[in-house]
């Protein structure tokens, strides 16, 4: 009896980009993008996950591809429930389990955005959301930095919707920022870049193998080159041209530059004892933007500050929110001396 109740405990890290779901005693059982696939004419889900990401700007016009988190909150409740509903039944077969839940927000959501996550996860049937935890704080525990100690830490998660900063000390986030620019910024700036350079559409996930092949935030010692494919939007008709590292970085200057000032202010806002363990022990960059090529160098030059990118930089989040799960009585009164447990 005692297993399949530990069984039930679950964390979820509900991302822009993915949702990855991790469950106690077995750790992460789910990564899947948070995409959904509707039947316009009567409402219906056709694909969730992995299904419906390969359908992103290839469907007929009764379907569409949702991507109902927008800058890391709830846009469109009904989907996001229906997507949580899926990815639960998924981890557990039998229907009847209401599992408990942690699940992570961004540190700059508002209340009614936080309540909006929990609600759709009881919805979608847990049978209560234990916490809901700021994520650079499950970042950084996933990270592995020693959060609850009095010294500074500072954690930079770029996902896909929000660029989180923080600095941490004795359980508690000291200063923050959260910049809603992140990932799918990147991604836009590239399909405006070559719009406007080449005349040339591209879709979604054009845009983000692009970025994902040639993005970078600092010059390299070997700037590559690469051949993409879209629509010439003076004929219509398809048309592969050859661009470099350089010009996508020229692309994504803006964006990039969004994330090195959240750094910097949420830096000046730091109390100067803090600021000398950063300086000593450095910033750790987690989520998908910390595999961004030159990034860490691009930071290092404009704070002077070393950086690090943490070992499992995609999965950090749901690591320290499962870890929070699995530790809960023992952190709970270090980690949220003034939230309630729900």
């Amino acid at each position: 009896m005692f297993t399949s109740m530990m069984g039930r405990d679950m964390a979820v890290d509900l991302g822009t980009a993915n949702t990855l779901i991790y469950v106690r005693g077995r750790g992460i059982v789910l990564n899947e993008p948070s995409v959904v696939a509707v039947n316009v004419k009567d409402g219906r889900p056709l694909a969730v996950g992995i299904e419906a990401k390969r359908m992103v700007g290839r469907t007929p016009s009764y379907i569409q591809a949702i991507r109902p988190l927008k800058d890391g909150v709830i846009a469109d409740f009904e989907i996001c429930e229906k997507m949580l509903r899926y990815f639960i039944n998924k981890v557990y077969q039998r229907r009847w389990v209401k599992p408990r839940m942690v699940i992570c927000v961004p540190a700059g959501v508002t209340g009614v955005e936080k309540r909006a996550v929990q609600e759709a996860a009881e919805y979608a049937g847990a049978r209560k959301v234990v916490h809901i935890v700021e994520e650079p704080m499950a970042a950084a525990i996933g990270a592995g930095l020693p959060v609850q100690e009095p010294s500074g830490n500072m954690i930079v998660d770029i996902g896909g919707g929000t660029t989180e900063v923080a600095v941490i000390s004795l359980g508690g986030i000291v200063a923050s920022q959260s910049a809603r620019v992140a990932g799918d910024e990147l991604d836009e700036a590239i399909i405006q870049f070559i719009k406007k350079e080449y005349a040339l559409a591209l879709g979604e996930r054009t845009a983000e193998e692009v970025k994902i092949a040639l993005g970078s935030a600092w010059p390299l010692q070997e700037e590559l080159t690469a051949e993409i494919r879209g629509r010439d939007l003076v004929t219509g008709l398809p048309k592969t041209i050859v661009t470099s590292t350089e010009e996508i970085r020229e692309a994504i200057a803006e964006p990039i530059s969004a994330i090195v000032d959240a750094v910097k202010i949420t830096l000046d806002q730091t109390p100067p004892e803090l600021a000398a363990d950063i300086m000593e022990r450095g910033i750790v960059l987690t989520g998908g933007g910390a595999l961004l090529l030159g990034l860490p160098e691009r930071l290092q030059a404009e704070t002077g500050m070393p950086i690090e990118v943490a070992d499992n930089p995609l999965y950090s989040v749901v690591l320290g929110s499962g870890q929070i799960m699995e530790e809960f009585d023992a952190i709970k009164d270090v980690l949220f001396p003034s939230s309630s447990t729900y």
